[in-house]
């Protein structure tokens, strides 16, 4: 999926609580919302192991930090063209860097 497609949805979840983009992600009509949906419960689920919290999700009101699409590799196709000739197909990548952090602290940082 190209990079510009991807940033229409990740643009629409930037900066909200984890919940409320996951509601966002789940009624949005494009495919690379279901990506990033995967995405953010990946995300989510390293914060819990990384935090030692089952299920905390809601108790340390977790947001987005931080969400931008960068460009990834591109691979080239050709396709038959009239005359003999060829069109190049360009199949766009894209990485996709997502940030979940907590608004409240945590015991341990106390």
């Amino acid at each position: 999926m190209s990079p510009r497609k991807m940033r229409l949805v990740v643009d629409n979840i930037r900066g909200k609580r984890v919940m409320e983009a996951l509601g966002i992600l789940r009624y949005t009509n494009k495919e690379s919302a279901v990506w990033l949906e995967k995405l953010l419960l990946s995300a989510i689920n390293n914060w819990e192991q990384k935090s030692q919290m089952e299920g905390a999700v809601d108790d340390y009101d977790l947001y987005i930090k931080t969400a931008f699409v960068d460009p990834g590799g591109i691979i080239y196709r050709f396709l038959p063209a009239p005359q003999g000739r060829a069109y190049k197909v360009r199949k766009r990548r894209n990485h996709v860097t997502l940030i979940v952090a907590n608004r409240l602290k945590l015991e341990d940082e106390e």
